[in-house]
């Protein structure tokens, strides 16, 4: 190459300049840093050619915040001019390079040699910048570290969010004050006026029209115009005329003004406040301010304790940010944990229904925690993924109502519900229409059975002659049976035709059926009248002897 190569190396005493010996040791990456292993080798490698001293500690964190953001300083620029001509600069960081190719119209190369160049300087850098001793370098280094860490939190986006913190809080010790202040007006005017209390609601209207009216008998004079409604004023006027209210002194009424007068002013300082608040909320968390708004947005800061520590938490963590009590108790007793914190005020939960606001804060939380990312880390600073995702939030909103909706109507997935068929129901009413019925042929058993009834109604004496029939030739076989009995012995061998006649009669039995049963409800009865003659003839016995007794007894007397 004609050209050299020199190399740009900042360190926190100023610039040095470093020409390479040999650039072909530059193209052995790998086994480069063995050349920087000791002072001597490097020497070979890389030599000062010139070094930019800072002045101060300020120029030095001038410098140092500018090469943070790829920019060459005034002085470093003014260096380079001096020191390289046509040469080629290796520079550590690409962003620079560029601009000084832009500005200088120096070559400048960044790539793996370079870099492994870089950390062998670094190295070896108090031996080959002499003058330059250790323990030099290291109270600069800490000096300009301090400094420079010092201009961050100064002037970075994420320390900015201190001022919400400390905002939000304000906002809501005044809105105790407010209502403290507004409280005691109403109680202490009560006591001359006490009607007012109720015609007018707002605390605001009524600190503005109890020191415009002062004493309640100038009500009648005066015009509320600006501060009430027609309907109210005429109101307050009419029950000015008819108080039940004391009379008041001049000096207590001065007082009772002098505190609307402070109520009035912390009002406005409340609303000026929440503006600001605003503002520095759609600065520094936009995404966060279009998902949730402003107020829980910056509760949600305040609680985290800043924007980068909200940034680390989890969504689950984002909804229940708040409900740190409820948690734990819950997780004490052993019972369901709360759903959501600081999220419940936003404005997509008080949407939606009170079944879906479990499932809408924590899709919200999820979307909430990425939006809370993008702000804190992210580079762009518009609120474009915020209304994205407030835009899904609320279709997923409208989605799950329809699905509610759809349950109910029997439009659910599609499939039309099929309601039984009711022959009052007006044909007017029927909201959504269902499909075609199918023909059911197991409901025509209904006939069927309505006809065997009417058989049966029809059939009945026919029915009589038959179980007559059957009880005649019961008789006959039971006449039958008590013959071949009598005509056997009481042997073994009658024991075995026994046996046979039985197991007949168990297979008619078995296979008469209906039959069957009639005869042993027949046989049940003609037992049932065998044991109640039988019952008959004993008693007629017991009665026999008694009588045959009192006729002797009459004979004899």
């Amino acid at each position: 190459m004609g050209r050299e190569m020199l190399v740009l190396f900042e360190t926190p005493a100023g610039f040095a300049l470093f020409k390479v010996l040999d650039e072909g040791k530059l193209s052995k990456v790998e086994d480069l840093w063995k050349e920087f292993s000791t002072a001597d080798s490097a020497r070979k490698v890389v030599n000062l050619k010139a070094f930019s001293k800072f002045e101060n500690t300020s120029e030095a964190l001038e410098a140092a915040t500018l090469l943070i953001d790829g920019k060459a300083s005034k002085g470093l620029r003014k260096f380079l001019r001096a020191h390289c001509g046509k040469d080629t600069l290796a520079v550590a960081d690409s962003k620079l390079g560029n601009a000084i190719k832009e500005k200088l119209q120096i070559d400048c190369v960044h790539n793996n040699a370079v870099m492994e160049l870089m950390r062998g300087v670094r190295n070896q850098l108090t031996e080959l910048i002499s003058g330059l001793a250790v323990q030099d370098m290291a109270p600069m280094s800490l000096g300009l570290s301090h400094s420079l860490s010092r201009y961050k939190l100064k002037f970075s986006a994420e320390k900015v969010d201190t001022m919400i913190v400390q905002a939000i809080g304000l906002l809501d010790d005044l809105d105790k004050e407010l209502n403290t202040y507004a409280m005691r007006v109403r109680e202490w005017y009560g006591w001359h006026f006490p009607e007012l209390t109720k015609i007018i609601q707002d605390n605001i209207q009524y600190a503005r029209a109890v020191k415009l009216m002062g004493d309640r008998v100038n009500a009648a004079n005066l015009d509320f115009s600006e501060i009430l409604p027609e309907e109210v004023e005429a109101e307050v006027k009419e029950a000015s005329v008819i108080s039940m209210g004391t009379e008041i002194g001049e000096l207590d009424l001065a007082n009772i003004r002098e505190l609307c007068d402070q109520v009035l002013s912390l009002s406005e300082y409340r609303a000026q406040l929440f503006d600001y608040l605003k503002s520095r909320m759609n600065t520094i968390a936009p995404n966060l301010t279009a998902l949730v708004g402003e107020l829980v947005g910056a509760r949600l800061i305040a609680h985290g304790g800043s924007l980068l520590n909200l940034a680390k938490q989890p969504g689950s963590t984002v909804q229940i940010l708040g409900a740190e009590k409820a948690l734990f108790r819950a997780l004490k007793t052993k019972h369901a944990t709360p759903k959501y914190g600081l999220i419940y005020h936003a404005s997509l939960i008080g949407q939606a229904a009170p079944k879906f606001k479990g499932k809408i804060s924590r899709s919200l939380a999820a979307k909430s925690a990425l939006a809370i990312r993008c702000d804190a880390l992210g580079d762009g600073q518009d609120n474009t993924m915020g209304l994205e995702n407030r835009a899904k939030l609320e279709a997923r909103l409208r989605n799950l109502e329809g699905k509610e909706l759809g349950r109910f109507g029997g439009s659910a997935k599609g499939k039309p519900k099929i309601e039984a068929y009711d022959k009052d129901k007006k044909k007017g009413a029927g909201g959504l229409i269902t499909a075609a019925k199918t023909y059911n042929p197991s409901a025509d058993s209904v006939i069927g059975q309505l006809s065997s009834a009417m058989d049966e109604d029809t059939q009945q004496p026919s029915s009589d002659k038959k179980k007559e029939k059957k009880k005649k030739e019961k008789k006959e076989k039971n006449e039958e049976e008590k013959a071949t009995l009598q005509a056997d012995g009481d042997g073994d061998a009658d024991a075995d035709k026994e046996e046979p006649v039985k197991k007949e009669k168990k297979k008619k039995k078995k296979g008469s059926g209906e039959d069957a049963e009639l005869q042993n409800g027949d046989k049940d009865a003609g037992e049932k009248k065998k044991k109640r003659k039988k019952h008959e003839e004993q008693e007629e016995a017991t009665e026999m002897p008694s009588k045959k007794k009192g006729k002797k007894k009459k004979s004899e007397n």
